[in-house]
């Protein structure tokens, strides 16, 4: 799976909001590493700087200087469909009739195509195949006639799906989440303004002070002069639909996403994993990073029941490379888990071993981890799995495998077990996710694990029997 995007927006006092922005895209940049921009506005005009590559490949020195003003907003993408290329690259900006706009978006609309079309019937011409630029123009379009609030409270009620964004409006700087809260946003307050980020730990890299995760549906306004915000309930959600796997996978372990801080939910989702499939075995290992709080908690609910099982380092990570699923080719993913991690053989050999991962998406990893450990003289391998089986694709912003490559797709547990070669595997229950993140099942976004969604998408079960808008199947790729 690819990380999503993340977003970010400042309002400052008296100092250039391009250096804070730029920190705190270095914190956001796990979420995408395509490409990197900052749009900034000092009140007269507005500068852009947008550029493929990562965070620190995409600006110097002097691109930061040349980015004027104290108020701004970010962006590091991770395409999950269409381009990749610096036409889809933000944020993305608009010069128009009521001023400028720029706009960071983290998400997958879903009828975006539907508006896309209806936009350009009316003469709105497109430069790029991602669904952000539709958001943009929409809004740009209902400035001309309402003032900021209603024109974003039109536009959300037009668009449909997940989205995260941060918006510049000249020099006003805006948070908007969508009304299911499927992805993350948050805000901060600094010594001297306010700031919207994907996660909190951008605001900590800022010296900043966590206030609260803005609310689905909500839109958040930044004073330009940085001394404070207004807030807007804009849509009243019946029920949310936050995604489960930020707090699995994809956001830093040092953020509190929805009140709850990522590692210790982690740590806690290893405990239940312990409570519902615990195996005795010699010692417990962490696939490493994203399985380490997970083991962490599997290995300390195990001795709470006194059981022998160590934790312990087991495979050591080549921090140089690439991450497999970047790989085009299955011989070159197979390749990658080799060059990525090492077994510390003096742990494993002749040992039992369980080892402890976040999620098996097309089981390649594991299979090969499993050789890689028996290789190394571990006696059995046990697989352990901190979130229940992924047996459908992400229409939310999540760029995974198709139904065919997912090996849960039409597999039974046994049979994984079997193609992987691990002596068992077992994988958390729903209910733990849910029991976890106190939430119900109803309000968590479960669609990649149970094949029921948040919206109705066509040929794809909807996940309560609530009215939902029928908005069919997108054709406009997203871009976050």
């Amino acid at each position: 799976m690819h990380e999503k995007c993340g977003v970010v927006g400042i309002s400052l006092e008296d100092r250039d909001a391009a250096r804070p922005l730029y920190y705190s895209l270095y914190a956001l940049q796990h979420r995408g590493q395509e490409s990197a921009g900052i749009v900034t506005h000092d009140g007269f005009q507005q500068y852009s700087h947008v550029e493929m590559g990562l965070v620190g490949d995409a600006f110097d020195p002097g691109d930061l200087e040349s980015l004027n003003g104290s108020n701004g907003i970010g962006h590091v993408r991770y395409p999950t469909a269409g381009s990749v290329n610096a036409c889809c690259a933000q944020p993305f900006s608009v010069s128009f009739k009521s001023g400028s706009l720029g706009l960071s978006h983290n998400g997958n609309l879903v009828n975006a195509d539907e508006i896309g079309d209806e936009l350009a019937d009316l003469g709105h011409a497109f430069t790029s195949d991602g669904d952000t630029e539709v958001i943009a123009h929409d809004l740009a379009r209902n400035l001309l006639e309402e003032d900021l609030v209603r024109a974003v409270k039109r536009t959300m009620n037009r668009i449909h799906g997940s989205y995260s964004l941060t918006i510049m409006h000249d020099e006003t700087v805006l948070g908007v989440r969508d009304p299911q809260g499927n992805r993350p946003l948050c805000i901060g307050e600094l010594e001297d303004g306010y700031v919207l980020a994907s996660e909190s730990a951008a605001i900590d890299t800022l010296d900043g002070d966590l206030i609260r995760d803005v609310k689905p549906g909500e839109l958040v306004v930044l004073h330009a002069d940085g001394t404070g915000f207004d807030t807007y309930q804009l849509v009243e959600p019946e029920n949310t639909a936050h995604c489960f796997f930020e707090h699995v996978y994809f956001a830093r372990p040092d953020s509190t996403i929805d009140e709850n801080l990522v590692y210790e939910v982690r740590r806690e989702l290893g405990r239940k994993l312990w409570g519902e499939s615990g195996v005795e075995s010699d010692v417990v290992l962490p696939v490493p990073d994203s399985g380490r709080a997970f083991a962490s908690g599997y290995a300390e609910a195990a001795q709470d029941d006194d059981s022998d099982i160590e934790f312990a380092e087991g495979l050591m990570k080549n921090r140089y490379v690439g991450r497999t699923f970047i790989m085009p080719t299955q011989d070159e993913r197979e390749r990658a888990v080799r060059l990525k991690l090492n077994p510390i053989k003096s742990t494993i050999e002749g040992k039992s071993v369980t080892i402890i991962d976040d999620s098996i998406v097309r089981g390649t990893t594991s299979t090969q981890l499993i050789q890689l450990l028996k290789d190394a003289g571990a006696e059995e391998v046990h697989v352990r799995i901190g979130a229940p089986p992924i047996v459908a694709p992400c229409y939310m912003g999540i760029d995974m495998a198709s139904r065919d490559e997912l090996i849960a797709g039409n597999q039974s547990v046994e049979e994984i077990r079997e193609e992987i070669e691990a002596d068992s595997l077992s994988y958390l229950s729903i209910d733990a996710i849910a029991e976890t993140l106190d939430k119900s099942q109803a309000d968590l976004c479960l669609g990649c694990v149970t094949g029921e969604y948040p919206y109705d998408i066509e040929g794809e079960a909807t996940d309560r029997d609530v009215a939902r808008p029928d908005i069919g199947t997108q054709s406009r790729p997203a871009d976050d």
